[in-house]
């Protein structure tokens, strides 16, 4: 059984800096494409970064020069470091993991983690 934990977020005032954990445990799993996403109220469920498994990033516009996807292939973890918060990054993050497990590709939530960006 795979599952994934989120850790971090919480309230940081605008300008400040936060840090997202998600780290994958279970057994018998390779790591493929991780990502995060985040939803605020009222919108949909966007994509905010992503990591391959070669270590190839993307991120959305709003968030490039400001966040950065990392990953530990060793721990099993993917980091989201955000810095320059504004308000309008409040909103519930979820990691997403892609894992092989037994020749298919299965695909993994985290819990979700609030990150709220106010003074």
């Amino acid at each position: 059984q795979v599952q994934l934990v989120e850790s971090g977020g919480g309230l940081v005032q605008p300008g400040g800096s936060s840090a997202l954990s998600c780290a994958a445990s279970g057994s018998d799993f390779t790591i493929n494409d991780m990502g995060w996403y985040r939803q605020a109220p009222g919108k949909q469920r966007e994509l905010v970064a992503s990591i391959t498994a070669v270590g190839s990033t993307k991120y959305v516009d709003s968030v490039k020069g400001r966040f950065t996807i990392s990953r530990d292939l060793v721990k099993n973890t993917v980091s989201l470091q955000m810095n320059s918060l504004k308000p309008e990054d409040t909103a519930v993050y979820y990691c997403k993991v892609f894992l092989w497990i037994s020749g298919y590709l299965r695909t993994y939530w985290g819990q979700g983690t609030q990150v709220t960006v106010s003074s």
